[in-house]
């Protein structure tokens, strides 16, 4: 569906707001998805299944353009507008079925001097406003499962300074992880730029004095969580699963590593993110389907554990690739 081009080129949001916009559910029958296939959020966004993957895996593999870091140019383009631009072209001007993927932004760039990451001027995803606020509540869920190990931290540290062994099984906790405050690496997540949280002291109530607290500690943002590199990673429930439990937020005192798995929240955070490690479609200006899974810091912070998958619908949804890349598939 060619869009039609107005010169001088109109702002980014006119552009966006002034776009034909097909219902998603159309979207994703174009990939041979069915409206049970996905969970949808409005009439222009949804969350699409992971059991997908399973019923698509005998299908030839598809073709990938694996777009990585670039210079961006004066105005901004890099590897967003770029990816959906060639996305836009071999859908509309050569006829192919392509599909790109990309990551939903932070925010706190979005409110800052960068701002959203929707693409710009012809060549964007959309809704944009949708795309850049929030869009499903997947970077929520991160911070929310990141705070709550945070939480479960200072708790644990908390109750042991001042509980007997009796009472801390009272309390489902049968040993000690005897934490050192001074290793702990797990930082508190907001999502904007808030630079006065950037280091904080904690436990400053009377009632939490202690010869742990208060102890200094900070916010980063949250999709810089480590939780956010996790979910771009995991290609299973399960995954996501075995790797949060993995997770090393501090060492005891005697130099062994803790983990979530230790700390007996592996699941609880996985809970809270099992919405989130369903991608989320939507679609370019011009009606090719966009993938949009993880945020941004998150997906620089690993490498591709493996070639990625080529079969079926959903390829490298799961599997960014070093550098910050956007995939196209077609």
């Amino acid at each position: 569906m060619p869009v039609k081009r107005v010169y001088p080129v109109p702002s980014d949001i006119e552009i966006a707001q002034s776009a034909e916009l097909i219902p998603v559910v159309e979207i994703a029958e174009s990939l041979g998805l069915v409206e049970n296939d996905l969970d949808l959020y409005g009439k222009y966004k949804a969350k699409v299944h992971l059991d997908v993957l399973e019923r698509f895996k005998d299908r030839p593999n598809a073709k990938y353009i694996d777009v990585t870091a670039i210079t961006p140019t004066p105005l901004g383009e890099g590897k967003t507008t770029t990816t959906i631009g060639l996305t836009q072209a071999l859908g509309t001007v050569l006829g192919k079925r392509v599909m790109c993927c990309i990551r939903q932004p932070s925010m706190g760039p979005t409110f800052n001097i960068k701002g959203g990451a929707a693409g710009g001027g012809y060549s964007q995803v959309i809704p944009m406003e949708d795309f850049n606020l929030h869009l499903t509540g997947d970077i929520h869920a991160i911070g929310v499962a990141h705070n709550l190990v945070a939480a479960a931290l200072d708790t644990r540290m908390f109750h042991e300074s001042r509980q007997s062994d009796e009472a801390l099984k009272r309390r489902g906790i049968d040993r000690r992880l005897d934490i050192d405050p001074d290793t702990i690496m797990w930082n508190r997540v907001v999502d904007v730029c808030d630079r006065s949280l950037r280091e904080i002291e904690v436990g400053l109530n009377d009632a939490e004095l202690s010869p742990i607290f208060p102890r200094r500690t900070g916010f980063d943002i949250t999709v810089a969580s480590e939780l956010m590199a996790i979910l771009a990673l995991a290609t299973s429930l399960k995954d996501l699963r075995e790797r949060v439990g993995r997770v090393v937020v501090a060492m005891d005192k005697k130099g062994n590593p803790v983990t979530l798995e230790d700390m007996k929240v592996a699941g609880a955070v996985t809970v809270l993110l099992k919405d989130a490690l369903m991608p989320n479609l939507m679609q370019t200006l011009e009606g090719q389907p966009a993938f949009v899974h993880a945020g941004p810091f998150a997906n620089i912070a690993h490498v591709l554990l493996a070639p990625p998958p080529s079969h079926g619908l959903l390829q490298d949804v799961f599997d960014p690739a070093v550098h910050t890349p956007h995939f196209l598939l077609r």
